[in-house]
Parts: C-alpha cells; sequence; structure tokens
C-alpha cells in the first residue's frame, strides 16, 4: 500500500530554518503537497509540485521551497524565515488524481510532522 512519512520538524526559533521530507513508498505519483493545520483551524495548503513545476501559497512564498528527490522518492519541504504563524501539523499528501489546493484533492496523507516557531 501508499505510504508517505513526513519527518523533520521540531522546535524553531523565529527567522530560523527546518527542512521536512515525505518518503513515499508503494507508487510514485506525478503530482506532492504539502499541507498544514494549526489546532481549531482547517487544512491550509501550502505547496505543491508536480511534472509541470510547483507552486507555493502567498503566506509562504519566497520563504518555503518544495522540492523532490525521484531517486529517493522523497518529497521536501525547505522552510526559511520561520514565523511564529508557521506553527502547525504539516503533511504531505498524494494520490492517484491529486490536482489542485484542496484536501478534497489528495488521496493519500502522511502522519503528520508538528513545526513549532517559538517567538
Amino acid at each position: 500500500q501508499v505510504q508517505l512519512v513526513e519527518s523533520g520538524g521540531g522546535l524553531v526559533q523565529a527567522g530560523g530554518s527546518l527542512r521536512l521530507s515525505c518518503a513515499a513508498s508503494g507508487r510514485t505519483f506525478s503530482r506532492y503537497a504539502w499541507f498544514r493545520q494549526a489546532p481549531g483551524k482547517e487544512r491550509e495548503f501550502v505547496a505543491a509540485i508536480s511534472w509541470s513545476g510547483s507552486r507555493h501559497s502567498d503566506s509562504v512564498k519566497g520563504r518555503f521551497t518544495i522540492s523532490r528527490d525521484n531517486a529517493k522518492n522523497t518529497v521536501y519541504l525547505q522552510m526559511n524565515s520561520l514565523k511564529p504563524e508557521d506553527t502547525a501539523v504539516y503533511y504531505c499528501a498524494s494520490g492517484t488524481t491529486a490536482w489542485g489546493e484542496r484536501s478534497s484533492g489528495y488521496d493519500y496523507w502522511g502522519q503528520g510532522t508538528q513545526v513549532t516557531v517559538s517567538s
């Protein structure tokens, strides 16, 4: 079965950097995305990458960069200039017909990794 396993979360000071990884197994998909969810809030699109390129939400554009290593079947999210507002559980997602910036466009999800940014 398909598995997506995130890692790399932790506690970091504002202005610092963190690199999240999502190791995929079972299948390879054309599109992968990162979402995040803070307590009491809806899951929010962060970034996505596909054959046609990558996209980043306005809130992270210029600070975060999504990338992938096809040889390792791993997706990354490089997070720079972190702000307390970035604090959330971060999830990677994909699917057989993954698309868009809504959670409903993705079938498979990792377990999430906590990112906490202190002020």
